[in-house]
Parts: C-alpha cells; structure tokens; sequence
C-alpha cells in the first residue's frame, strides 16, 4: 500500500509539475489566440474553400491555424464548412491545422519537448496536410461525398439545426435571438451570442478598440471560451501522463515499438504511435504530456510526433464523425488521416536523422528526476501569465466596456432590452438567454438582490475611447 500511495502522489508531482512548467505559455497562447479571434477580419470559409485547388488548401490550413480549438470543436466547425459546399480536401486541412498548427500547442512542444520536436510539428504538419491532399484527391469517392452533404442539410434542416454565424458550430434553441430584419440566429453558447452583440456593437479600427475596454472585454469573453474548450483536455492530458510515466512499466513500451534501426522499425514506430493515439482518448493540446510520457519511455521520433499528429481519429472524435457524417466517411477519414499522419512520422524522422538534430535522451533528466517547482524564469513567467489571465477574466466577469445597459443577474453578462426578460417585485430583469431567465424563475430569491441596471461608472467606462 505505501508502494501504491507513494506513486499516486509522485504521478500527481509529475502531472502538476508539468502543468506548473507549461502553464505560462498554454496563457499565453490563448491570449494571442484571442486577440487574432477578435481582430483579424475573415470572410466567411465556406465561399472560398468550395474548390479543392491549391489555393483553397492554402486559405483552410490559414484559416484553421487561427481559429484554434480543441479537437471536437474543430470537427463541428468543419462539419459546417462542409455542409456550405467546402472540399472534402480543405475542411480536413481546416481541422488538421486549427488542432496542430495553433500557437498555444507550439508553445508547450518547445517547453516540454524542445525545438526540434516543435520544428517536426511544423514542418511535418504541412507535409501531412500536402500528402493527405494527394490521397484524397486519388481516392476520393466524390458522389458518396456530395450525397452525404446533401443528407446532412436535409436532415439538418428539418430538424431545426443551424450554424452559429461567429463560430460556425451548431447552434441551440436556448442561445438564440431575433435580429432586426426579423431572422432568427441561434448561437452555441452564451460566448458566442455575446461576441455577435459585440460585433454589432463595435465600432473603430482595431487601434481604437485596444485603447478601450470594450476592446479589452471582447478579447476577455474570447480568452474565457477557447479556455472552456479545452480545459479538461489539458487536465486530462497532465495527470494521465504521470501516471503512464509512473505506472506503465518499460517492457510494454519496449514490446509495443519495437527497438533498433531500419525503415522497417521507423515505419513499425511510426504506426504504433497514431494506433495509441487512437485509443488514448485524450486530444488536442491535452496529447503533448502524454508524448513527454512516451518519449521518456524510450519511443522514438518518429512514434512521438506521429502520436502527437493525432487527436483527430480518437474514438470520441472518430464517434462524431459517424454521427455527423456516417460510417463510411467516418472509415474513410480515420484510413487517410491513418496514413498521413503515420507516413509524416516516419518521413520527419527519417529527415531529422538525415540532418542529425533528432534529440538523444542519453544523460537527460528523467520526469521523476526533475525538480518542477523553483525560483526561476518559469516562476516569474507563470507570475505573469496569471496575472494577465486574472486581468481578462476580471474586465470580462466586470463587463467593463461590454455593449448593453442591464446586467443578467444570473451569469452577470451584458445585455439590452431586447433580451428575455421579466418583472419581479416591480423590477425588471433582462437575461441572455431563455436558460438563465428559467434560472432565475426557478430561484428568484438567489439573484434578485442586484439591480439590473449597470452602474453610471460602468456606463462610463463602457463608453470611455480614447
């Protein structure tokens, strides 16, 4: 028992620790995610990746690096690219790029796994989304494509389903509001119903924006959803990876990827890392510490950076796409990408060899070794990224800046008149979806104590440009 209980908790160490090194730069991350988010002007994908061309491979594997999110998300917004007329060939890069090509999981390859893993990732990536691109444009069954997009919309369409007109996914009843014109828009979360009033309410470049809090609060509400899509990928990802490094003995690594050189063994490497990736459960940015696991378990390059290629073909994702698409495409997504990814493994290894920066493990500092928690740059860069997180999340919970006179008592977003609203004890409530005003229904008590009306300092501040 002592034996057990000693090596939770050095799993723990382990997984927190590695959290601790790459907390900074998973903030980081998101907040530049946020600001390319909020500030950089896109025209709507599914007019410019209709055709499978070079040019529309080039603009969706753009597109995806900056609209970075988690696997699930990435597969939701492609599937509405795809049900808008995008190739087959470029809502795949989409996804593939807006998981693997995004700032924040660059970040944490160079800390936990260092620059060349970082440069294979980059470099690999592109290749991957170039040979996918070959292979489906050989094998692609395009009628089967063409008849599943239209099923999809059909059955879309007379189920009520909708795409979310900020993010593409698919929105919800209880997230929806009519416009001016008189058009219903349904969105996928609070979030993103927000960030619509936003839009509509903001005015002045992108110079003026960052000068006030309306700028400020956009980029807060930004930070706080690509957060909530992939938190409990990163927790999941930290604490399964230090218990695999504590727990999973050496000989099932070493019987699982075969050990020594050759083609052969690279390939086998190389196959066996997407295979584990497949049954890991664990995607996004949550399968980088779970590679840390592999690579000081003695995988190779090839093994890790192919392992890491794929959070798409999980079984979770792999269950979405027969649910969206059904199993025949769903089969043929998990072969192409199957390929790709193991191929680009095994040919990113065979280059770095080539060039002699593969990174040699001999005389490292094993993860139960390492020291996670010190003074040093981490520390003060951790300070800092904290800090800036806590700033966002302040302005945003604050709503400095935010458009709408009223506050929702129960989540505190901004809102006007034309939301839900209705009238306790003489006072009218204004709420920023149907789901909060059934809240407050349901407990009026809890949240009538705050006056619905925002303050004069934050109307102020709201309307304070510089």
């Amino acid at each position: 028992m002592p034996g057990l209980v000693g090596g939770i908790l050095e799993s723990l160490r382990i997984g927190v620790g590695f959290f601790w090194v790459a907390a900074w730069a998973i903030i980081m991350g998101l907040t530049i995610t946020s600001f390319v988010q909020v500030y950089v002007s896109k025209e709507r994908m599914a007019r410019v990746l209709g055709d499978g061309d070079l040019s529309g491979l080039i603009k969706a594997t753009v597109f995806g690096a900056a609209s970075s999110g988690c696997s699930f998300g990435a597969v939701a917004i492609g599937k509405g690219l795809f049900k808008k007329g995008a190739h087959a060939v470029n809502f795949m890069a989409f996804q593939f790029a807006s998981t693997n090509l995004i700032v924040e999981l660059g970040l944490m390859i160079l800390i936990l796994l260092g620059w060349e893993f970082l440069l294979a990732e980059l470099l690999g990536g592109l290749v991957l989304i170039a040979v996918m691109a070959i292979i489906v444009h050989l094998t692609l069954p395009e009628n089967l494509f063409d008849d599943v997009r239209k099923t999809l919309n059909e059955r879309d369409h007379e189920s009520g389903v909708t795409e979310d007109p900020t993010c593409g996914m698919e929105g919800k009843d209880e997230y929806s509001l009519t416009t001016d014109s008189g058009e219903t828009v349904k969105f996928c979360s609070e979030g993103c119903m927000e960030t619509y009033h936003q839009e509509t309410a903001s005015h002045g470049e992108w110079r003026d924006e960052l000068l006030s809090w309306g700028g400020w609060y956009k980029v807060g509400n930004q930070f706080r959803k690509e957060w909530s899509m992939i938190w409990t990928d990163v927790i999941a990802g930290f604490l399964i990876s230090g218990f695999v490094i504590v727990f999973v003995p050496q000989w099932v690594w070493n019987t699982l990827f075969i050990q020594g050189d050759g083609l052969l063994l690279t390939a086998e490497n190389a196959i066996m890392g997407v295979a584990i990736a497949v049954i890991s459960f664990v995607g996004s940015i949550g399968n980088v510490p779970f590679a840390v696991a592999l690579w000081g378990g003695g995988v190779s390059f090839a093994g890790v950076i192919a392992f890491i290629y794929a959070d798409l073909i999980t079984i979770p994702v792999l269950n979405v796409y027969r649910k969206y698409y059904g199993w025949k495409i769903m089969l043929y997504i998990l072969g192409v990408f199957f390929v790709t990814m193991a191929f680009s493994g095994f040919l990113m290894e065979l280059l770095f060899n080539a060039l002699d920066i593969v990174p040699n493990l001999a005389g490292g500092e094993t993860a139960t070794e390492r020291t996670y928690f010190k003074i040093d740059y981490t520390f003060y860069l951790n300070l800092i990224a904290f800090a800036l997180s806590g700033l966002l999340l302040y302005v945003y919970r604050r709503g400095l800046g935010a458009p709408g006179q009223y506050r929702d008592p129960v989540c505190g977003m901004r809102v006007d008149d034309s939301e839900p609203s209705l009238i306790h004890d003489g006072e009218t409530y204004y709420f920023c979806s149907k789901a909060c005003k059934r809240t407050f229904e349901e407990d009026p008590a809890e949240f009538a104590q705050q006056h619905p009306a925002v303050s004069e300092t934050e109307t102020f501040q709201s309307h304070d440009r510089h």
